[in-house]
């Protein structure tokens, strides 16, 4: 592997393990242990990861997302199951938002087989999904081209959402928690999950646990603007019992 390739990979190898050994990354790389520390100090100056003892971990600062075919990767299951559940809270003859995800691509999956629903989402594999689907309503957002999530973003996006009702929207985030609330490091989607705040009668955060902690630059809004999240168990009992005292429901999923 080349150098970007290696530190790529180190990357995406966090994103699913949160930590890694330097001698586990040697191994999988079969490369040397200088090797492994020279790219690791890269990361590091890119303040992608923070070292540990005898290896390191993401930084809970988010820099930069994993491109959607990667992320549908990751924690494959969590999500499958967690998008089921939430497509449960949809009812008959409802107006549903599905924002950019590989969690939101399992709720189409599973809505794909309903009928009397209105779709809306800024997705273009939701969208390619769901497009001959004769018995929904389909509408995507248009707006500017996020190439490496698939989707649409910045003013457009969130002006085409503003003259819409939606009856429950499903939102999606790589970065959340209570200090922070949603966030996000690229300032083109805020205005886009902000809209949904004006639009939606139900706001519906589905995300697995391995995002909780993260945070990234831009503030979108705080976790107390939800109606509902939809998570997995993952989440530490303390972290739970937190959300439970917000105005929100929290639906803890099994896995």
């Amino acid at each position: 592997m080349s150098p970007p390739e290696r530190r790529d990979f180190i990357y995406r190898h966090l994103h699913e393990h949160l930590t890694v050994s330097i001698r586990t990354l040697v191994e999988l790389m079969n490369v040397s242990h200088m090797t492994v520390r020279r790219d690791i100090r890269i990361l590091e100056e890119e303040g992608k990861v923070i070292s540990i003892s005898g290896g390191i971990k993401l930084n809970d600062a988010l820099r930069q997302e994993l491109p959607w075919s990667e992320k549908a990767l990751l924690h494959y299951r969590h999500k499958r199951v967690i998008g089921k559940y939430a497509a449960s809270l949809v009812e008959d003859g409802q107006v549903v938002y599905l924002d950019a995800g590989t969690t939101t691509f399992e709720i189409a999956q599973v809505l794909a087989e309903r009928f009397n629903l209105t779709i809306i989402t800024n997705d273009f594999s939701i969208t390619q999904y769901l497009i001959n689907k004769s018995q929904l309503s389909l509408f995507h957002t248009g707006g500017q081209v996020d190439k490496r999530n698939y989707s649409c973003v910045g003013k457009s996006a969130a002006m085409a959402l503003s003259a819409l009702n939606v009856d429950i929207a499903f939102i999606s985030t790589s970065s959340w928690d209570l200090e922070h609330g949603i966030s996000t490091p690229h300032e083109e989607k805020v205005l886009v999950k902000q809209a949904l705040l004006e639009i939606s009668r139900r706001k519906v955060l589905v995300s697995d646990s391995s995002k909780y902690g993260k945070y990234g630059m831009f503030r979108i809004f705080p976790l107390s603007n939800l109606n509902d999240i939809v998570c997995d168990g993952q989440l530490s009992i303390s972290v739970q019992q937190q959300l439970e005292e917000l105005n929100l429901k929290l639906h803890i999923v099994n896995i």
